[in-house]
């Protein structure tokens, strides 16, 4: 009758030993988030996905198509860079960063957001980019480490309210929509910059267009079918993070569209940086939130 008991009692015990294992249940605050990112990417370099906590109802996207969790490039990472950038949202339960990453000995550039409930991820939204064909844009030298101005800790009185920063964030879409960032008052510091893919877009000691040098007055592209989300708000570290698709017409030289990861700076009522991970995708791709 022990030994029965004993065979009964252990598949509870072993349930219970893997909550504690990983603190189901429990608030998930600052490093708790930071922390289940960390096991996510680890978990990915070892394709094992027992080493992270998923619900289990979880939804795993990948260039913003639907796949079992350890699918895509689960099966190919080799390894992870030096550069990651951060953007934690406590209120929200989401867990973003930005990371370099190896496959094969080539740079890969992910982009993982994850949503966490009782400590258990119930969505992981990711996007891949490994060459200029699939970015448009590909410059992996510089990102060797997050930057100084994205990781800058606002003061109190620097801080701006998470409402006003994400609309401050969202004009930058509105700006796209309609061809000029002047005419929607989108608010920039004179020192801002914008970076996608490793490149220097916009902002001082741009010389990838005439104009670039000044974020606010350059000549855009009009995206009318642009649409837009913000993904997360780090208000400790002043970021909103928003998910852009730029639609039709945002492809140079080609058909398709642009899936865009884009991280604002925001402190000081203004928007001091912008960096920003996107990939190309065919015209009608839509992103988890959109479906």
């Amino acid at each position: 009758m022990r030994l029965l008991a004993l065979l009964l009692a252990a598949p509870l015990l072993l349930q219970t030993a893997s909550a504690q294992a990983f603190n189901i249940g429990q608030p998930c605050d600052r490093e708790c988030l930071r922390g289940i990112m960390t096991q996510y990417l680890n978990a990915m370099v070892k394709h094992d996905i027992n080493a992270v906590k998923f619900a289990g109802n979880v939804r795993f996207a990948e260039d913003s198509v639907d796949k079992p969790v350890g699918e895509g490039f689960w099966k190919t990472i080799s390894g992870l860079g030096t550069f990651r950038q951060d953007i934690i949202d406590v209120k929200e339960g989401i867990s973003g960063a930005h990371v370099m990453a190896d496959e094969g000995g080539k740079p890969v550039m992910l982009a993982v957001r994850l949503k966490v409930v009782s400590r258990m991820i119930t969505e992981a939204d990711t996007l891949v980019v490994k060459n200029r064909d699939e970015g448009m844009i590909f410059n992996p030298a510089p990102l060797t480490k997050a930057s100084e101005a994205m990781n800058i800790i606002p003061t109190a009185a620097q801080k701006t309210p998470r409402a006003e920063m994400e609309r401050l964030a969202l004009l930058y879409p509105a700006g796209l929509k309609i061809g000029s960032f002047v005419k929607v008052d989108a608010q920039f510091d004179p020192k801002a910059y914008r970076l996608e893919n490793g490149q220097l877009m916009a902002g001082p000691g741009c010389t990838f267009i005439a104009g670039c040098d000044h974020i606010r007055e350059q000549q855009l592209p009009t995206l009318a079918g642009i649409t837009a989300k913000v993904a997360a708000v780090d208000e400790e570290q002043g970021i909103v993070w928003v998910n852009m698709n730029f639609g039709p017409g945002s492809v140079m030289g080609g058909p398709g569209t642009l899936l865009v990861f884009e991280m604002f700076k925001i402190y000081d009522g203004k928007i001091n940086a912008v960096e920003a991970f996107m990939k190309k995708a065919p015209v009608g791709t839509k992103w988890i939130w959109e479906r």
